[in-house]
């Protein structure tokens, strides 16, 4: 009890410590499923069977600190952003060279905004604990209708034809998005176990790129298999590890399919930065 007390103190200090996410309440940071330990960076460059990436920063955008990114997304040359933090929480459409803000949508101060997608005309956005998902209309952000799931609410993308979430453990379900019933679901796993703490999504070229919550790794997935077909290693992108430290972890992957840039970025971060990848070893790979 004493530890856990001195955790809960030690994150809070760090909260009150940044600029922007000040008033956060430390009971809204997650805590993932007791399913696993979380993988390792050392675990994947051990290992010979699965390739590894690093990167280039190609480009640097700028990013509200005050954002606590949850979702992240490129939609017709714009980015669009989900955040979270009781009573912060917002679904923003931005100009990605100026980080201007051209539209937005305040989440009620009960709702802690998490993963969005977008799919035909509308926009789908998750919530942390409150075990319900909003469903907007694109172009105006209008709340068209909600729905319920039973897990927590983490990561979202889609395949074109699904909406795929996240809930903190190696499970990612796939939803109709008409019903917004499970239509399947698949456990993601590496060559040694499960890997679990999977948290924001982006689908790029038919597989899904996931965050590991609080490691500066993204693994690339099959979604026919939950089988884990790449790592990115993203260690050192941290523009101030001395400050963004827990709770404001790497946290953010936009792909735009129109120009085939990646971007990432994390919580409360100043800047987004467009990136390459770059094969370590195995084999070489693209995008």
């Amino acid at each position: 009890m004493l530890q856990k007390t001195f955790e809960l103190t030690i994150v809070g200090l760090l909260i009150l410590g940044l600029c922007g996410c000040q008033n956060a309440n430390i009971e809204q940071y997650k805590e993932a499923p007791k399913v696993r330990g979380q993988v390792s960076r050392e675990e994947i460059l051990s290992q010979n069977t699965i390739p590894v990436f690093t990167y280039k920063i190609v480009k640097t955008y700028p990013h509200n600190v005050t954002s606590y990114t949850e979702g992240l997304l490129m939609h017709d040359g714009y980015l669009f952003e989900g955040t979270g933090l009781y009573g912060q929480s917002k679904l923003l459409k931005m100009d990605l060279k100026t980080g201007k803000v051209m539209q937005q949508h305040e989440l009620d101060p009960r709702y802690f905004g998490e993963g969005i997608t977008i799919l035909q005309d509308h926009i789908f956005q998750l919530t942390y604990k409150s075990n319900v998902g909003f469903i907007y209309d694109k172009d105006s952000f209008n709340l068209k209708k909600t729905f319920h799931y039973p897990t927590q609410g983490w990561g979202m993308t889609t395949n074109g034809d699904e909406l795929i979430m996240s809930d903190g453990s190696a499970t990612l379900i796939f939803l109709d998005p008409k019903t917004l019933q499970k239509k399947r679901y698949i456990t993601v796993s590496d060559d040694k176990s499960e890997v679990g703490f999977l948290n924001e999504l982006e689908y790029v070229n038919g597989e899904i790129f996931a965050n590991v919550w609080k490691k500066n790794l993204i693994a690339r997935i099959s979604p026919k298999t939950g089988k884990v077909t790449g790592w990115i290693d993203l260690t050192g992108i941290n523009p101030d590890p001395e400050k963004l430290k827990y709770p404001y972890a790497l946290n953010g992957i936009a792909y735009d399919k129109k120009s085939g840039r990646l971007l990432i970025t994390g919580k409360c971060w100043p800047e987004l930065y467009e990136i390459l990848l770059v094969p370590t070893k195995n084999k070489d790979d693209k995008l």
